[in-house]
């Protein structure tokens, strides 16, 4: 059994379609990521799935269970940090805990000590009792994660959870996602950051104008736009044309000149060294020889940017 299934999903408002006959599967104990730039859909999917925005049509399973007809039972068997804070500012951290504990019926007992194993969970015991005013960004976006995880849920939703967040506590973030999966627990995350669902993800679905563009592993998307990049500088201005040249004749392909600087694509690495060896056989002299796998990075450009 899959953690969600989502088929033909999809949302209008009147003319407009926000979400675009969307389907995908999430493997339990994967970390999912949802990738695209701002407006892509991945918010309006995301709130589709956790039932707080209706279906315009199409259907979402959790662990088997239509989240429309059993809808109560799929929403507990989840937990959902959103990109904006559900806690109540003008109490403490413990407070928070302790209501939000109450809230999901757990004897006043309970609560306490579940509290407490939250607050250490999230390092947060030291401030568990100051006010929310004095809490940093990162500070904040942990103790909505732990609010989150009160009932141990099995499936984890964390909407863009390390937006506005300095680079040190993401990474704290990161950690504490990957103990989560380490534990057991199956995340699905949107994100518009590329390193973050280099990072994280098993697998990633790239959304872009409301439409699924593609989905796969990050080594996977990698792979299909294209080989490793090689970019070197040729020393001799007066040899430039005959380097272009030989590097088409070696590759066969298409390059780009910025000066003196040439850029190629290398389908297998294998071509760098009889390339390499043309090259001193002419005696072109070469420098500043780099060597750069495709990234999340030209995935997103190449998938999205110009798409319009």
């Amino acid at each position: 059994m899959n953690a969600i299934e989502v088929n033909h999903l999809t949302k209008k408002y009147g003319n407009k379609t926000a979400v675009d006959d969307i389907s995908f599967n999430v493997k339990k104990g994967e970390v999912f990521g949802l990738l695209g730039p701002n407006g892509a859909g991945k918010t309006t999917t995301l709130r589709m799935i956790t039932t707080l925005l209706k279906i315009t049509s199409g259907s979402v399973k959790i662990f088997g269970h239509d989240s429309v007809k059993e809808g109560r039972l799929s929403r507990s068997m989840f937990g959902l940090t959103g990109q904006y804070a559900s806690i109540d500012e003008d109490i403490s951290a413990r407070e928070n805990l302790m209501i939000f504990s109450r809230l999901n019926e757990l004897s006043r007992a309970s609560s306490k000590q579940r509290t407490q194993e939250l607050l250490t969970k999230f390092s947060l015991v030291n401030s568990a009792d100051k006010p929310l005013k004095d809490f940093s960004g990162g500070m904040r976006r942990r103790l909505d994660l732990a609010v989150s995880l009160i009932d141990r849920p099995a499936l984890i939703f964390l909407d863009e959870p390390t937006t506005g967040l300095d680079p040190r506590t993401r990474t704290q973030m990161w950690d504490t996602i990957r103990k989560l999966v380490a534990q057991g627990s199956t995340v699905l995350l949107t994100t518009q950051y590329l390193d973050e669902a280099d990072q994280l993800a098993d697998r990633i679905a790239v959304i872009d104008h409301g439409k699924l563009v593609k989905i796969g592993t990050p080594e996977e998307l990698k792979k299909q736009i294209g080989g490793t990049k090689l970019n070197f500088t040729i020393n001799d201005n007066s040899k430039i044309n005959t380097a272009i040249k030989l590097v088409k004749d070696q590759l066969g392909e298409s390059i780009s000149v910025t000066g003196q600087q040439l850029s190629a694509t290398l389908h297998n690495i294998d071509q760098l060294a009889p390339l390499l060896v043309a090259l001193q056989k002419v005696k072109i002299a070469i420098s500043n020889l780099t060597v750069q796998e495709p990234s999340l990075d030209d995935v997103f450009m190449n998938l999205t940017v110009g798409k319009n």
